[in-house]
């Protein structure tokens, strides 16, 4: 089972094209304008099973953040192997890495250093930064290379100064005035998600029932998932991919499901987020330093029990609602 999981973004785009043509899907391809290590192209790919024109639908999605589809890409190429009947009137859309640049880079955020869950803004407003992020940036976005610096000590004392829960919510829920800053939302909608918006919008204005899973891994107690929807989200985010799924069916609003597969502390996960960012924007951003292995592991540990355990829930999921 753990053989789903891909070595890299390359690896994962060549096994999930080949699976797809293997259960008979249409390929639709949405090139973006960054580039790979190596110079390579980048693509969101997408595998069309079904109806051409449905009326329910089954969304799946994967690697939004960049470093952590290697989880949601394993599930989709499992699912490729075994594939669900689809009704008649139904279509089955597996969408696979929506932010190519950071999982070929081991980055969470994309290119222009977005977090494209926090990109589509509803109101258009790309501004603002929350007042206690505004007070931790010199901690959470130093400007230089990564190196030891107290970084467990210091988190301890901001979070007993100003409570978990403030410094949970004005952390990670978005910010718009620190371009070089960690879950930083852009000034406008980034290139990859405009064409998948546009995508959306073309292929499936006609649908009437849709449901949507964008998978992702992250902090949580190891080893479990967490369904989340609108109502029960642990931190309110601003511009999350909901807003824009929701914003295409206003009139038939979709169900949308957040599957998080947990692995670390928050703690450790903003800690090797904190370092890989900063290799990024003050050292040389190869792919060769230990910022970036660790920055995987915590977003997709090399842990066969882990692993099983992704593709066993994330399957299970899917029958569940398709």
């Amino acid at each position: 089972m753990v053989d789903y999981f891909s070595r890299d973004y390359f690896t994962a785009r060549d096994r999930f094209r080949e699976s797809a043509r293997r259960a008979g899907g249409i390929l639709h391809t949405l090139p973006i304008t960054a580039k790979g290590p190596e110079g390579e192209a980048l693509t969101i790919d997408i595998a069309w099973f079904g109806a051409a024109s449905p009326r329910r639908v089954l969304l799946h999605s994967s690697g939004l953040h960049g470093v952590e589809g290697f989880a949601g890409s394993a599930i989709q190429i499992q699912l490729l192997d075994r594939m669900p009947a689809i009704a008649i009137d139904a279509a089955l859309v597996i969408v696979h890495i929506l932010n190519p640049y950071g999982m070929a880079w081991l980055r969470r955020t994309n290119e222009n250093n977005v977090d494209l869950n926090r990109n589509f803004r509803t109101d258009g407003k790309y501004e603002g930064a929350p007042e206690t992020y505004s007070r931790l940036d010199a901690f959470l976005n130093p400007p230089t290379p990564p190196h030891a610096d107290l970084f467990y000590a210091r988190a301890v004392y901001l979070i007993l100064r100003y409570g978990m829960a403030a410094v949970t919510q004005s952390v990670v829920g978005g910010q718009y005035e620190y371009p070089k800053g960690l879950f930083y939302g852009g000034h406008r909608l980034e290139e990859g998600p405009r064409k998948y918006e546009e995508f959306l919008r073309t292929r499936l204005a006609v649908s009437e029932d849709v449901t949507a899973i964008d998978v992702h891994t992250g902090l949580g107690k190891y080893g479990q998932d967490l369904r989340l929807v609108e109502s029960d989200t642990v931190y309110r985010v601003e511009g999350g991919l909901e807003s824009m799924i929701f914003r295409i069916f206003p009139n038939k609003p979709p169900r949308f499901i957040g599957q998080e597969f947990c692995t670390y502390s928050g703690v450790r996960v903003l800690q090797a987020l904190r370092e890989e960012n900063r290799w990024h924007h003050y050292g040389r951003g190869s792919l060769d330093h230990p910022v970036k292995r660790r920055l995987k592991h915590v977003f997709c540990p090399d842990d066969p029990t882990w692993q099983a355990a992704v593709l066993r829930r994330g399957r299970e999921l899917i029958d569940e609602v398709f």
